[in-house]
């Protein structure tokens, strides 16, 4: 089971991580929410769209020349500007929700990286930083 951090910013808004079970850090928001709640919802979302995504098979190869285009929610793999692969997950409204925080060297590691995601995410442990 993984785990969510939620942390202010420096201006005032929320963010999350999630943690894999061995504390690494798989997934981070891709915004900022205006409030705590948002950002619980956000984490929710994550969740539930990251789940379907990989068991639908909604991944969206961006690295191939003609990549297949998925309907959201959906993985979206990419390559950065170092060549690393990354990936970003939508959701249903095709907002991005979260994104790798750290690139990948192969697809198949950036593939894992998204399962583990949706495997984290349901039932995650959370913890509020902003609490403190």
């Amino acid at each position: 089971m993984g785990t969510f951090i939620i942390k202010k910013t420096p201006s005032g808004a929320f963010n999350f991580s999630l943690l894999a079970a061995n504390k690494q850090k798989i997934a981070v928001a891709s915004q900022v929410y205006t409030t705590k709640a948002a950002c619980k919802a956000g984490m929710t979302s994550l969740g539930k769209n990251a789940e379907k995504c990989i068991k639908e098979d909604r991944i969206e190869d961006k690295t191939l020349k003609n990549p297949a285009p998925k309907t959201c929610p959906k993985f979206e793999i990419y390559l950065d500007k170092a060549g690393m692969f990354r990936y970003r997950l939508y959701a249903s409204n095709g907002e991005s929700i979260a994104i790798s925080e750290d690139g990948y060297k192969s697809k198949s590691g950036c593939i894992n990286g998204m399962k583990s995601v949706s495997v984290n995410a349901i039932g995650a442990e959370i913890i509020d930083e902003t609490a403190k």
